[in-house]
């Protein structure tokens, strides 16, 4: 199976537009996928996609629910089914408040002397579902700042792909990235796979280009190089759509640039799977 998260410890660099087209391309290219929504922000990939979840309905079942251990239905009745062809666990307001639940959940199997391991909640939650069983391919976002969710979506796939912006910023990110993973690592006791890192935003400056030298020479793989596409992805969150239906629904004319991007997400999609089953 397929597993990854986009992580990026910045926001703002593309990683929940990336997921969702990640998504449509696995999909274009026979893949039975399911996304998971972990991040509670208004722009996040269900609102990308409107998905239309109960995300301000604290009465409704969701993921929160049953990574804590208290759901209030079949995991199964969480997923819903879209016009892309892939399928989208949502987010839910209740998660802004998981990493109180999760130390408030641990706290009482402590008292009741059961286990209970925070970052590996979602892990469990998803095989106690037979998530491999159903689908070949299995997309996290979570939010980008480090905490339960981001650990819990790491814990869960074991594998990232990074989005990041052409700077020293971006490379500061990337240290970031790997300073987390060692910490994982060491505490959970099983290796975490980067996949593929992606510059995004990427124009003809010279300190851009270097950036990306500066990646491949750290030994990352990186498939593509997205350039500015802000038009491109800002008409994604207006539309509220992939950027594949975005050029070929709502677009009034075919821009080749456009379709060069769409191409890439398909070559990224493509390297991703590579690395990821091999």
């Amino acid at each position: 199976m397929l597993t990854y998260t986009t992580c990026s410890e910045a926001g703002g660099v593309g990683k929940t537009t990336l997921a969702a087209n990640l998504a449509d391309a696995h999909t274009q290219q026979g893949r039975n996928v399911l996304v998971i929504d972990l991040d509670p922000q208004q722009a996040s990939l269900t609102y990308l996609l409107d998905i239309p979840a109960p995300r301000g309905d604290g009465e409704a079942d969701n993921i929160a629910r049953h990574i804590i251990d208290r759901p209030e239905g079949d995991f199964s009745d969480l997923i819903y089914n879209t016009s892309y062809g892939f399928d989208v666990l949502p987010s839910h307001g209740m998660l802004e408040m998981l990493p109180r639940m999760l130390t408030k959940a641990e706290t009482m199997a402590d008292n009741l002397n059961e286990e209970f391991e925070p970052n590996l909640r979602l892990r469990r939650v998803l095989s106690e579902a037979n998530i491999a069983e159903q689908y070949d391919t299995l997309i996290i976002d979570p939010s980008p700042t480090a905490g339960p969710r981001l650990y819990n979506a790491v814990a869960a796939t074991q594998s990232l792909v990074m989005p990041i912006e052409p700077t020293g910023k971006g490379m500061q990110a990337i240290s970031g990235v790997e300073d987390m993973v060692r910490n994982l690592e060491d505490t959970m006791s099983f290796n975490i796979e980067i996949l593929a890192v992606v510059p995004n935003g990427v124009g003809k400056i010279t300190n851009q280009q270097e950036c990306v030298r500066r990646i491949r020479d750290l030994g990352y793989n990186v498939p593509v190089v997205l350039r500015d596409r802000s038009s491109l992805f800002g008409g994604c969150l207006d539309k509220q759509c992939t950027a594949f239906r975005y050029v070929g629904f709502h677009r009034d004319r075919q821009r080749d640039y456009e379709v060069e991007t769409l191409d890439k997400l398909r070559k990224l999609a493509d390297s991703i799977e590579e690395v990821g089953t091999s």
